[in-house]
């Protein structure tokens, strides 16, 4: 599988484009964005960054990993745009 690390993230904003605005954690195959933290609980803005980002990258399917769980399958979310 290919996954690239630390992907820049352009946002165009009232006709212009930011370079590198942002960096994604990890993109695997193209496909899919996985964002990771290690937050006491997943707040909105977490959730509207994964969103943002499926947006400028044009990608449908992001996961939101959260390392600071017990169990890792409670820090996981998946998003779907």
């Amino acid at each position: 599988m290919s996954v690239t690390q630390e992907q820049p993230v352009s946002v165009k904003f009232k006709g212009r484009v930011i370079e590198s605005a942002y960096r994604a954690d990890l993109i695997v195959e193209d496909k899919v964005l996985v964002e990771l933290k290690s937050v006491e609980g997943i707040l909105p803005v977490h959730e509207a960054q994964v969103l943002s980002y499926l947006k400028f990258l044009r990608l449908r399917v992001g996961l939101l990993l959260n390392f600071n769980v017990p169990s890792l399958r409670q820090g996981i979310r998946r998003f779907i745009r």
